[in-house]
């Protein structure tokens, strides 16, 4: 897969880190939402969704509307800015600081015709649904029939609050377990201890 864009979502509230820009904390020198970024180098465009703030050069910066309306609205509001010939959209959290070009390079890899999108899953077999990736063209489908089912002529409006989940409700997703080398790519920091064992991780 040579071409593909980038959302990296970072409009959560960080409530177990008492309402923090969570994304902008540093793990190994360098803020969470920065090593996401880093992880899909060769992404066009490279989008962040979230607080206005200092990013790497080349990414541009978008907000969900209403600010924090949540994931799928942030979605809605990344996808506005990539270009309808783009094949294929890394979905990211912004708080995955050991994710790398290796492990998106092993999703996209493993996405195929037959499948809507490709996402990592854990031991459990949960998926990790903001570490995939997805045929851009079938996720905009999934949020045009988000906003129809809601009712609601205003997109913003209608996708806020709406649960990833809902999102890619009867998607055909390609379920990859990890099997590369160190800590799993999917690992999100939601506490302080979660920062804690990312920091040493990346030592």
């Amino acid at each position: 897969m040579s071409a593909y864009a980038a959302l990296v979502l970072a409009g959560g509230a960080a409530r177990r880190m008492g309402g923090v820009d969570k994304p902008a904390r540093t793990v190994g020198g360098l803020p969470m939402r920065d090593r996401v970024l880093a992880a899909v180098p060769d992404a066009e465009p490279r989008v962040l969704v979230g607080p206005p703030g200092p990013v790497p050069t080349g990414v541009r910066v978008t907000r969900e509307e209403p600010p924090g309306g949540g994931p799928v609205a942030a979605t809605a509001a990344g996808l506005a800015l990539v270009d309808a010939g783009t094949p294929v959209v890394a979905l990211l959290a912004a708080d995955l600081p050991l994710l790398t070009r290796a492990a998106v390079g092993g999703l996209l890899d493993r996405l195929d015709a037959d499948h809507d999108g490709a996402c990592y899953v854990d031991d459990d077999g949960r998926r990790q649904t903001l570490c995939g990736v997805w045929w851009a063209a079938r996720l905009r489908a999934a949020l045009d029939r988000l906003t129809l089912h809601r009712g609601d002529s205003g997109v913003g409006a209608s996708l806020t609050g709406m649960p990833v989940r809902a999102l890619l409700a009867g998607l055909r997703v390609c379920e990859v377990p990890w099997s590369g080398a160190g800590p799993p790519p999917w690992f999100d920091c939601d506490t302080d201890e979660d920062v804690r064992r990312a920091e040493e991780w990346t030592r």
